[in-house]
């Protein structure tokens, strides 16, 4: 994934040239200072009591926990059930003269899929006032007896956080099953036997 940064525009035969990519050694290691300030939560996929947000003791990254994220299909199972979602909704103390990005995701949780299903998960993020919205999704196949997993996956896109200002980052994901190819499958996707989680690693610059 390549993150991109505004570079000082030259006029050359006459057009402009192409921002500059901003390489890892522009990354520094996270601030202290770091921290949530607040948490809200939405949606069919986080009932209230049933989710929470932490930041990592070293503030490179968030990891958000849910207790009832999951979505299953089979004969008799209602189509609401198909999709679960929910938004976070997470007032963040950012340092000054620091920036973050969300670089990567890592989710944890159990899938079971008969042939022919299929499930997903995805997950998008932006900060509270701004245009730019990064996304990443994984897509899962039967037949799955039944696992545990843990994933990592890039986000397409880059967002970063005001400068050393304190922001609202909207995080969101959702969990599908589709049992369309085989009406008779039976599919399940999201928390395991204690929990699903989600954790997003931050990059952090100096700005």
């Amino acid at each position: 994934m390549i993150f991109s940064t505004l570079s000082v525009l030259a006029l050359v035969s006459a057009s402009f040239a192409a921002p500059a990519p901003v390489t890892t050694d522009e990354y520094v290691r996270a601030p202290t200072g770091f921290n949530i300030t607040s948490v809200g939560v939405i949606g069919t996929g986080c009932p209230p009591g049933t989710s929470y947000a932490l930041v990592s003791d070293d503030n490179s990254a968030l990891t958000a926990v849910f207790s009832q994220f999951y979505a299953f299909a089979g004969p008799g199972v209602g189509i609401s059930d198909n999709r679960k979602a929910c938004r976070l909704t997470l007032g963040v103390k950012v340092p000054e003269g620091y920036s973050f990005s969300v670089n990567t995701l890592e989710h944890a949780g159990f899938y079971q899929l008969d042939k022919g299903v299929t499930g997903s998960q995805g997950s998008y993020y932006y900060f509270q006032g701004e245009i730019n919205e990064a996304t990443a999704r994984k897509a899962y196949e039967g037949p799955v007896l039944g696992k545990d997993y843990i994933n990592k996956i890039d986000f397409e896109g880059a967002a970063f956080s005001p400068c050393g200002k304190d922001t609202v980052l909207n995080f969101g994901s959702d969990v599908r099953v589709n049992n369309a190819n085989n009406k008779n499958g039976y599919g399940a996707i999201g928390t395991d036997s204690i929990q699903f989680r989600q954790t997003l690693h931050l990059s952090w610059k100096a700005c």
